[in-house]
């Protein structure tokens, strides 16, 4: 494995896709620092990559707290340039539009569209001035449309892909890989 300096921020690296997307960039010699709000659950993420003679940093992380989000972004790229921010996180919940409470509503959102908000600018904010790097949002079929008990879940899934659209047309003309 040929070791880059160079970062690999994993915002919601948890059981499957986050995971998996982790441990192919960890092959591939970057710095892995994963995050998930769970950190504890990161043990087993992070004891893999390092058998595999990879680089992790692991750590607890509520995407939703933009001060907490913002120093894990900033904590990356201190490690090594941040050239990829990966934003996995899903809150993918299922009720009846009726019986979806406001605070329901709000977490998912919060969750799945607000902190890919926060991800994408406190990403672009470090990847401008190195003049380089990626961002990617992993969605679902509800980004496209809603579903029945999903009306949380997709609007938040719609949102972040939005915001990832928005992101795409004003930094790739200023951002390269």
């Amino acid at each position: 494995m040929q070791r880059r300096d160079a970062t690999v921020a994993a915002i919601g690296a948890g059981d499957f896709i986050g995971a998996a997307i982790a441990m192919k960039f960890a092959a591939e010699g970057f710095v892995i620092f994963a995050g998930r709000r769970n950190g504890d659950k990161l043990a087993s993420l992070v004891a893999e990559i390092e058998g595999k003679g990879g680089r992790v940093v692991a750590r607890a992380l509520d995407a939703r707290k933009e001060n907490e989000l913002a120093s894990f972004i900033k904590d990356a790229d201190a490690c090594a340039p941040l050239e990829v921010c990966i934003f996995n996180i899903g809150a993918n919940v299922n009720f009846p539009l009726v019986e979806t409470t406001e605070r329901v509503f709000r977490k998912v959102w919060e969750m799945a569209c607000y902190s890919g908000f926060l991800t994408a600018r406190e990403a672009a904010r470090l990847m401008l001035p190195h003049g380089r790097g990626c961002l990617f949002f992993t969605g679902a079929t509800a980004s496209l449309r809603g579903g029945i008990g999903y009306a949380a879940f997709a609007s938040a899934k719609f949102g972040l892909r939005a915001v990832a659209q928005s992101a795409a047309r004003e930094l790739v003309p200023r951002i390269s890989m």
